[in-house]
């Protein structure tokens, strides 16, 4: 399978888990799909089961975005990847997670 397909896939099944957990649906999007695999490790090659929890910061999901899943984002959208993905009212990460 192609890098791209694999792409596409990862983050199909990854918005799919964001709604399976009940997140928001303000959080099952693109962005946050791209959150939950940085904090889980998860590139595109990657099988969900050789999951990982390392410990990660916004900016390092956002390179973790660039890097595997060939999405950049600008460094002033830093602010956009805390409130509306990872923030939320606090909680829904640590339920899901």
């Amino acid at each position: 399978m192609k890098i791209e397909e694999q792409i596409k896939q990862k983050l199909e099944e990854a918005i799919d888990i964001l709604k399976k957990f009940g997140m928001p649906s303000a959080q099952q999007n693109e962005r946050t799909a791209y959150c939950l695999l940085a904090l889980l490790n998860v590139t595109p090659e990657k099988k969900w089961k050789n999951a990982e929890n390392p410990l990660v910061g916004i900016t390092p999901m956002m390179t973790f975005a660039k890097e595997y899943y060939k999405k950049d984002y600008a460094p002033n959208t830093r602010e956009t990847f805390r409130r509306f993905s990872t923030h939320q009212d606090g909680t829904s990460w640590n339920c899901a997670l």
